[in-house]
């Protein structure tokens, strides 16, 4: 099995629990940060190999993998369609491509609030990042792209649930500093990082409550197969 965009590998360990021992995963991201710490909190899984790749141009044979995962990846892509298509070409004959996407800012709207709040604070050159990943989860377009690729027996789930965090404070942590639109609240915004962690983590008390703090999420699940012959 592949697993694509891998990050710091949470996803892999979730997908080692589910698999046999025997069955070896190559584990890749873009990022060799990334697979620094994935390596480094989680070298241990056995039988799991991690490999820097570009998901866009995949070093691998032809039909080398059963299967292929990307947890929250696909949004980041600069080339969807690439990105599909080379799944396409390093599957087995049958083989599986599955992923998953957010839902939108209303599914989710802890990240809404985040968003919302984040950008008041700035004057101009309104900061995007966190828009890529809820802005990726119109149905259609997913099957497309996955038809477009030459997958066949697509299915698309949407997956609705309710999480609870410790507090309101510790989302906004990690809505604000936990991703790269760190560098424009450091650098653009009319205030500094504290602050804008500390209104985000009050607009997220007014709405969704605090210790714990309960929020709706929803996620889109793909899968699709590489037809046979």
């Amino acid at each position: 099995m592949l697993e694509t965009a891998c990050g710091t590998g949470i996803a892999t360990e979730k997908i080692r629990a589910v698999l046999a021992d025997e069955v070896e995963i190559v584990t890749t991201d873009l990022n060799d940060a990334m697979l620094a710490i994935a390596n480094e909190k989680r070298g241990n899984l056995p039988n799991v190999t991690y490999q820097q790749a570009d998901a866009l141009s995949l070093p691998f044979e032809d039909a080398s993998f059963d299967a292929v995962a990307c947890q929250f990846g696909i949004m980041y892509y600069p080339d969807k369609d690439a990105g599909a298509r080379k799944a396409l070409r390093v599957l087995n004959s049958d083989g599986v491509f599955a992923f998953n996407v957010w839902g939108s800012f209303e599914t989710n709207p802890a990240m809404r609030i985040a968003h919302e709040t984040i950008i008041g604070f700035f004057e101009s050159n309104l900061p995007t990042f966190l828009e890529t990943p809820f802005g990726y989860h119109f149905i259609d377009p997913i099957k497309a792209l996955l038809r477009d690729a030459g997958f066949d027996a697509i299915d698309i789930e949407m997956v609705n649930t309710a999480v609870e965090r410790s507090s309101a404070h510790h989302v906004a942590v990690g809505a604000v500093e936990g991703n790269p639109g760190i560098f424009e609240v450091n650098e653009q915004a009319t205030t500094n990082r504290e602050t804008v962690v500390e209104a985000v983590a009050q607009a997220l008390r007014e709405n969704l409550g605090d210790n714990p703090m309960r929020t709706p999420m929803q996620a889109i699940a793909a899968t699709a197969q590489k037809p046979k012959g």
